[in-house]
């Protein structure tokens, strides 16, 4: 089976570098328009909560009915959500959070270990179902750190959770193989794709 993880396209959040994590920042219009439709067809593809996910999915799969997974959403970063890391530079809890590798919990949000647990646990069974039901491709759109999450943890070559780290519009296409899951719980990677217009190509 081919597994597309994908990542939603560009926010303002992005361009200005700002976490957004669980907060809802849609797509911003430059974001829209350099998003392209993917080349296959999938029936279903499995999205975030957040608009940002539900609106990439639209634009690559327009024809594909979407599932919404409300354990894809990105981690929580608490109070550092909506800020940069050059506005809290002298903010004493951030870096103390970077300082510690941002492995502890965000004040008022999530630890990077409670995130790739729970992204996980909502992975494996959709995987496996899938399995079971025989099909040939398994599309989830979600967030950088959903896809860093599920990569680290499963995929092949064994790679650090920062290491994978995918552009906007981009991600991953992996082998998941059904024998070699059940026996290894891993996927092997097949290649990066990305969906985004190429330079000075127009919109249709």
């Amino acid at each position: 089976m081919k597994l597309y993880l994908l990542r939603h396209g560009k926010t303002a959040y992005n361009a200005e570098k700002r976490y957004q994590g669980v907060s809802d920042i849609p797509l911003s219009e430059e974001g829209k328009k350099e998003l392209i439709p993917a080349d296959f067809f999938p029936d279903v593809v499995y999205v975030s909560p957040l608009s940002r996910t539900k609106d990439t999915a639209k634009v690559l799969f327009p024809s594909a009915k979407q599932v919404v997974v409300p354990d894809f959403r990105e981690m929580d970063f608490g109070v550092f959500e909506g800020r940069n890391y050059i506005e809290m530079e002298h903010d004493a809890a951030y870096r103390t959070w970077v300082d510690g590798n941002c492995e502890g919990t965000c004040p008022g949000g999530e630890c990077k270990a409670d995130f790739c647990r729970r992204t996980c646990d909502a992975f494996v069974p959709l995987l496996e179902a899938a399995f079971k039901e025989k099909k040939e491709t398994l599309v989830i759109v979600a967030h950088g750190g959903t896809l860093m999450a599920v990569m680290e943890r499963y995929a092949l070559p064994k790679r650090d959770y920062y290491q994978w780290h995918s552009e906007n519009g981009g991600g991953f296409l992996l082998d998941a193989d059904a024998g070699i899951w059940e026996r290894e719980h891993t996927l092997a990677l097949i290649d990066t794709v990305r969906y985004i217009r190429k330079e000075g190509e127009k919109a249709l």
